[in-house]
């Protein structure tokens, strides 16, 4: 069985994948999911395509992935938002869920096994019990403002994922709010305590009317769906500190057990060389780009054709370039379907197609694995031009593919009626190569252009396919 090796973001080494003892081939994953304060920008599906390819990738290596996404709908911002609209809390949200499922959806990411959300009761009576066996073993304490706090002094691992210094840290500073900067080290909020600024956002508590921090969220729902111990925790670079330092701390303090075996986080995205800001005019939700007639895919492509640990300068030069490898896959595949013909028989590929796979299980290495995929596009396409491909090797290559698609989720999009009028355009052009009438040919090619549709001649007649 293949190994698969990825850099834990707590141990900064290279580390073999091997689910918990009794396990069988059973991973848990559990991945940061949106705020539902706003549209989901292509930062965050950064993050989110990336979780998706590791779970792809786990699952064509034989491993059964549950994996859990919380959605983050109470917090500092998602009521401030509510609150300026003059709506319900989940009223305000109730719009910005469904288009993230919905950008999901384009961007072709798997399901998760469930999306807890954090208002659900079921969740946030998980958040009261936490809270309370961290007050009962001294690791939190209610202060004057009625809000509850975690004692960071209580917890000497703190600070082991983000290498953080506490050797200067004071135990009783305080942060209510979600928001405080990565470098302030201090006491943060379980439960924070019912304010006027909330409104009718609240829940009843032992320690009074409140709602929970945004900590104790993730590590309520997390270890309340895939318990004590998580095999595997995504995120962005930017959730290291403070909140999955938070969330060990909670976690590890309850059950006295490792919460996360493996943690993998991806870096930051920029836009055009530089931070993704909306004051700069380079900030993009996905709809932003989809109005722009990119399509999901080749969006997906973008964001996935860099290194996860590696920074990644999202372009429309970049865009243009994920249409054009995606014209030349879409080309090779349609090209591998007419050579392979009726057969069924399929020959084993070059054994060095399974380098693609050897490639991502060296941390996901995707450069490795798309360099594997079109070199062979291009070996295959030159055996083509000779004649020297056999229809069972093109059948093997296709059966090869649909294993690449099924990790990349790359491959064309699904078969469009073709509107009458363009039906009708084409048989024009056909009658008028059959009378030889090359120009009338040609500017009905050009006009099927202008309608989205791209014709090839072949041997076996015209083919349409609509442009990307």
């Amino acid at each position: 069985m293949a190994v698969i090796q990825i850099l834990n973001t707590l141990t900064k080494e290279l580390e073999p994948v091997q689910p918990k003892q009794g396990e069988g081939k059973t991973l848990s994953l559990y991945t940061c999911g949106p705020t539902v304060y706003a549209y989901a920008h292509i930062g965050n599906f950064r993050a989110y395509v990336f979780e998706d390819l590791l779970q792809r990738h786990l699952q064509e290596r034989g491993f059964t992935v549950r994996r859990v996404m919380n959605l983050t709908d109470v917090d500092d911002k998602t009521i401030r938002g509510a609150h300026a609209a003059g709506i319900a809390l989940s009223e305000y949200t109730r719009p910005f869920k469904k288009a993230f499922f919905e950008d999901s959806t384009a961007l072709r990411l798997l399901p998760a096994e469930s999306y807890p959300a954090a208002t659900d009761s079921e969740q946030i009576e998980r958040m009261i019990v936490m809270i309370g066996k961290l007050m009962e073993k001294g690791h939190a304490y209610q202060a004057e403002d009625g809000s509850v706090y975690f004692r960071i002094a209580s917890f000497p691992g703190y600070g082991k994922l983000a290498r953080v210094d506490l050797e200067n840290q004071r135990s009783g500073q305080r942060v209510a709010s979600d928001e405080y900067d990565k470098e302030a080290v201090a006491d943060f909020a379980l439960w924070k305590a019912w304010v006027p600024e909330d409104g009718a956002v609240g829940w009843e508590s032992p320690w009074g009317k409140g709602r929970p921090g945004w900590h104790i969220e993730c590590s309520a729902m997390a270890t309340g769906l895939l318990g004590e111990t998580i095999d595997i925790h995504c995120g962005g670079i930017d959730n290291i500190f403070p909140h999955h330092e938070a969330e060990i701390a909670q976690c590890e303090c309850v059950g006295a057990k490792p919460f996360v075996r493996y943690w993998m986080h991806c870096a930051h995205l920029m836009v055009e060389g530089s931070k993704m800001a909306k004051s700069a005019g380079n900030f993009f939700t996905l709809r932003d780009l989809l109005e722009k007639g990119w399509t999901g895919r080749e969006i997906r492509y973008a964001l996935i054709s860099v290194h996860y640990r590696g920074a990644l300068n999202f372009t429309m030069d970049g865009l243009a370039a994920a249409r054009t490898a995606l014209g030349r896959l879409d080309a090779w595949h349609e090209r591998l379907a007419e050579t392979a013909g009726s057969e069924t028989i399929a020959e084993v590929p070059d054994p060095v197609t399974e380098g693609f796979f050897a490639a991502l299980d060296d941390d996901l290495n995707i450069s490795s694995a798309l360099a594997v995929l079109f070199e062979t596009l291009r070996e295959s396409n030159r055996r083509m031009d000779e004649g020297t491909l056999s229809p069972a090797q093109a059948r093997g290559l296709l059966n090869w593919l649909v294993r690449v698609h099924g990790v990349l989720a790359l491959e064309p999009e699904a078969t469009q009626s073709i509107p009458p009028e363009v039906e009708e355009l084409v048989a024009a052009r056909a009658a008028a190569r059959t009378s030889k009438e090359w120009k009338k040919s040609d500017e009905i090619r050009d006009q099927l252009a202008a309608l989205g549709w791209l014709v090839k001649d072949t041997k076996d007649g015209q083919k349409v396919t609509r442009l990307p």
